[in-house]
């Protein structure tokens, strides 16, 4: 397996993963329901890639898993993140205040089903975090409460921590913090 930062030439081969993957943190219920998971365009991709984090884990030159980390200024075109920085003010974590110069947006992460389980989780954030920690020291994402799996990965495998509990569109999540820094890993 190999990591590395994405390129534009993998844009096509994001978007088809995530759109495989897309319903994977719904529960059968919100999938009946027409609730969709979150899914970018091919531009929020190309932006994603070329000015911001995507690191993207191949096997035998296909690519397996991806994971995004983006500077507010891109995320907050969306309500829930517009949410999400509105709160960061009232958030302290290690004796910092958590900010929109300080941090960005971590996630989504996906893993092609086949290949969950096989430590690609813990080397696509490793990678992420320490390409982040070069510009800033907090990465912040939030997981839906009912996401019980995306929330033990991040957790237990990642060392992130939660720091609030927010309800957005009759849904609940926590939000998380992890430092860019080396003392979780």
């Amino acid at each position: 397996m190999n990591v590395r930062i994405a390129t534009a030439t993998d844009i096509q081969s994001l978007a088809a993963l995530e759109q495989s993957q897309l319903q994977d943190e719904l529960s059968i219920e919100q999938r009946n329901n027409s609730l969709d998971g979150q899914s970018f365009s091919q531009t929020d991709l190309t932006c994603l890639v070329t000015q911001h984090w995507v690191v993207v884990a191949e096997f035998d030159k296909q690519i397996i898993g991806y994971v995004i980390a983006g500077r507010w200024a891109f995320f907050k075109q969306w309500p829930i993140y517009r949410n999400l920085l509105n709160r960061l003010s009232k958030i302290e974590y290690d004796k910092a205040k958590l900010t929109e110069k300080n941090c960005c947006q971590y996630g989504p992460i996906w893993i092609a089903t086949a290949y969950r389980g096989q430590g690609i989780f813990e080397a696509l954030v490793q990678f992420i975090r320490k390409a982040v920690s070069k510009q800033l020291p907090y990465m912040v994402t939030f997981i839906a409460e009912d996401n019980a799996g995306s929330f033990a990965a991040h957790t237990r495998k990642a060392g992130m921590q939660v720091v609030d509990f927010i309800s957005f569109d009759e849904r609940d999540y926590y939000l998380l913090v992890l430092p860019t820094t080396d003392y979780f890993f």
